[in-house]
């Protein structure tokens, strides 16, 4: 019995031995090369024709020294392939034991190379080992000088008081920086400006395949009458040139004056007495003045009245004639005083003008006075005369 359990326990161990060989050879065996070369960039895109250089690492990871010889498989008829060290054109590199040495490799492509992709293969030899890296090199035909305009929001809307600003990109879609210059086209009485990050500029800077916010500021300086006015932004570098329509809705808006037909702020009236002054109220903005209502502000006790006492209309270079019927106080004395007339349109702001009223007194106290003059020197004339004789 013990002999059986012997044997049993006997091919048990040979079973297991064995099937820890058999993974063990089912595993890859984990080692690392003694030479590598690479580069972080190993596909490359490029403008046609240009000499691109790729930037290459040799890493010795062996216990000894190598002098590693370099080549380049795959090279097309009509280019040129050179490695480069030190400053010098180079054919193989000294790398120390587990150390890395750089070089680079510079492609010169023929005149008449075509646009496509192009696939090398760096070689290194050393003692005993060999590394072999690719590399890939794209060309692509040069893109035409090209700009492009585009703006969020080409319509605004506003006063001719109103700053009308638009938000404008401008984009340069070709292979070569360019300065480009910046030109408006507006109607009479607009005052365009570009800015960009806060300073006014006529022309900028704008690399290849980028671009720029800029901003299209546009004031009226003048009354401009209200309607909806286009204006033209051109960006202009060497042959590319782009442009952009944008569009200004002014709305327009009443701008009222008060004065007097003949222009002379000033009038006459009896204290205690009503008396009319014609007031004319002008609308010189580019809206119809709507609802103008009309005050006044006058000494105490005086009273100032107006007919009408409200305008319903007053359309854009038209005016209104309105008599002011002015009271003033009872007790008031002779002189000169101010009477401010107001003119204010429903929305709009309110004008004004200050009147001089010259007060005058009564003609019948003057005559009374005159008359006790004459009875008095009347009086003394006769007592003269009679007591004279005596």
């Amino acid at each position: 019995m013990r002999r059986v359990w012997a044997i049993i326990l006997l091919a048990a161990l040979l079973l297991l031995t064995q099937t820890q060989v058999l993974a063990q050879e089912g595993q890859p065996e984990s080692s690392s090369p003694d030479l590598v070369i690479f580069t972080r960039y190993p596909a490359r895109v490029a403008e046609l024709g240009r000499t691109v250089t790729f930037n290459l690492t040799l890493r010795n990871n062996s216990s000894s020294p190598q002098v590693v010889r370099l080549e380049v498989e795959n090279v097309p008829e009509g280019w040129t392939a050179t490695f480069r060290g030190g400053g010098d054109v180079i054919q193989a590199v000294y790398v120390e034991p587990d150390n890395h040495a750089t070089v680079s490799l510079r492609l010169e492509p023929p005149e008449d190379v075509a646009a496509g992709t192009y696939r090398f293969v760096v070689v290194g030899r050393g003692e005993g080992v060999k590394a072999e890296f690719p590399i890939e090199l794209t060309y692509k035909e040069k893109l035409p000088p090209k700009l492009k305009m585009e703006v969020r929001l080409p319509t605004l809307k506003g006063t001719p008081n109103t700053t009308f600003r638009y938000d404008v990109t401008l984009k340069n879609e070709g292979d070569e920086d360019m300065t480009v210059n910046l030109v408006a086209e507006a109607p009479k009485g607009f005052l365009v400006k570009f800015k960009s990050i806060g300073k006014e500029v006529t022309s900028l800077p704008l690399k290849a395949n980028s671009s720029e916010h800029i901003d299209v500021e546009v004031e009226l300086f003048t009354e401009v009458p209200a309607g909806t006015y286009p204006i033209t932004v051109r960006a202009e570098g060497g042959e590319a040139q782009a442009s952009l329509t944008l569009t200004a809705e002014v709305t327009g808006r009443p701008r009222l004056s008060v004065t007097a037909p003949d222009g002379r702020l000033s009038g006459q009236a009896y204290a205690g007495r009503e008396s009319s002054l014609k007031v004319i109220v002008q609308n010189n903005g580019t809206a119809p003045a709507l609802n103008v209502e009309l005050s006044a502000s006058e000494p105490s006790g005086w009273s100032v009245e107006f007919e009408p006492s409200k305008i319903t209309e007053i359309p854009p270079g038209k005016q209104v004639e309105v008599t002011a019927k002015i009271r003033p106080a009872e007790k008031a004395v002779a002189g000169d005083y101010i009477v401010t007339i107001r003119a204010k349109p429903e929305g709009g702001a309110s004008e004004s003008a200050d009147f001089r009223i010259t007060v005058l007194t009564s003609t019948l106290w003057g005559v009374v006075g005159v008359g006790i003059i004459a009875v008095a020197v009347g009086v003394v004339a006769l007592a003269v005369i009679r007591f004279g004789r005596r």
